[in-house]
């Protein structure tokens, strides 16, 4: 499975969500190539699965072919999990 962090600049905020990601697939068993990324390169990218803020989950909705999963809170692992949860 292949998972993408998106934020605005594709550095800080979804390096963060990230490693969320990493750590929630850890402790479900889940095999997951997990990377960050800005906007733009995330609307070209062919993966299984976007992780990204409410403010640009409905862009990234209209422009990529996989699910769009919103996160109020990166740091959150149990938030995480239970969105990854709700896919796999």
């Amino acid at each position: 499975m292949k998972i993408l962090a998106v934020c605005g600049f594709g550095v800080g905020s979804s390096m963060i969500l990230r490693m969320s990601i990493e750590k929630a697939c850890k402790d479900l068993g889940i095999v997951a190539e997990v990377e960050n990324t800005d906007v733009s390169s995330a609307q070209g990218a062919q993966v299984d699965l976007v992780f990204t803020s409410n403010e640009l989950a409905t862009q990234l909705r209209s422009s990529v072919k996989c699910p769009v999963v919103a996160i109020h809170r990166y740091m959150d692992k149990e938030e995480v999990k239970g969105k990854l949860q709700e896919y796999i």
